[in-house]
C-alpha cells in the first residue's frame, strides 16, 4: 500500500464490503478489423472491498468467471472461451487484487495485479467513486467505476488473423469497464 495516507471517500464506512455481483459489470471493448468494435461482459463472479481508516490501509480483490464471456455472438464467444483465447478449460477464473488505493484528483487509481490466462500483469484502474445509497431491504450500497486500458500481448493472448487489406482482425489494446456494486458486510 502506498506510504502516504489519504481518507477514504466520504460515505464509506470502514470494514468488509462484498461487491454484489448481481449489480457489478465487467465489460470490454477491442477493436475488429481496424474498421469497428467488438463490446462483451465477462461476470464477476466475487469480490470484496476492505476499506480501513485511509485509503493506504483499504484493499481490493475481485474474480472473474471467464467461461460467462458474452459479445452477442455465439460463434465469437466459443472462440474466445477456446484455446486460441482465453482457454476457459486450463484457465478457469481471472483475478484482480490491489497493491494500491489512492486520490488522483478528484478520482481514484485502485493499482493492482491483474491475471488472466494465467499471466499477472500490474495494472491501474482509473476509478470514480460514485456514492453510497441505503437500498429498500437496508442494504448500505457504495459504487464505483472504472476502467483500464490493456494490451493481449501482454497476457498471452496472441491469436490474431490478417486482413487482405493489411492489418489484423483483432487489436492488440482491449478496455475494461467496471461498473461496481458493494454492500457493507
Amino acid at each position: 500500500m502506498s506510504s502516504t495516507a489519504t481518507a477514504i471517500p466520504t460515505g464509506l464506512t470502514t470494514g468488509t464490503w462484498a461487491v454484489d455481483a448481481s449489480h457489478t459489470e465487467a465489460a470490454f471493448t477491442v477493436r475488429h478489423a481496424g474498421i469497428s468494435k467488438v463490446r462483451g461482459t465477462v461476470a464477476v463472479t466475487e469480490g470484496t472491498v476492505v476499506v480501513g481508516d485511509d485509503l493506504a490501509s483499504t484493499s481490493v480483490s475481485v474474480t472473474l468467471d471467464p467461461s460467462t464471456v458474452t459479445t452477442g455472438d455465439a460463434n465469437r464467444d466459443g472462440h474466445l472461451k477456446s484455446g486460441d483465447f482465453f482457454d476457459v478449460e486450463k484457465f478457469g477464473q481471472w483475478t484482480f487484487v490491489s497493491t494500491e488505493v489512492r486520490e488522483a484528483g478528484k478520482s481514484y487509481v485502485i493499482a493492482g495485479d491483474l491475471t488472466i490466462h494465467g499471466v499477472t500483469q500490474s495494472v491501474e484502474l482509473d476509478t470514480e467513486f460514485n456514492g453510497t445509497a441505503v437500498d429498500p431491504f437496508g442494504n448500505t450500497r457504495a459504487g464505483f467505476e472504472a476502467s483500464v486500458t490493456i494490451s493481449r500481448k501482454d497476457f498471452d493472448l496472441t491469436w490474431n488473423a490478417a486482413l487482405e487489406a493489411g492489418g489484423v482482425l483483432v487489436s492488440d489494446k482491449v478496455v475494461i469497464a467496471l461498473d461496481v456494486s458493494i454492500i457493507k458486510g
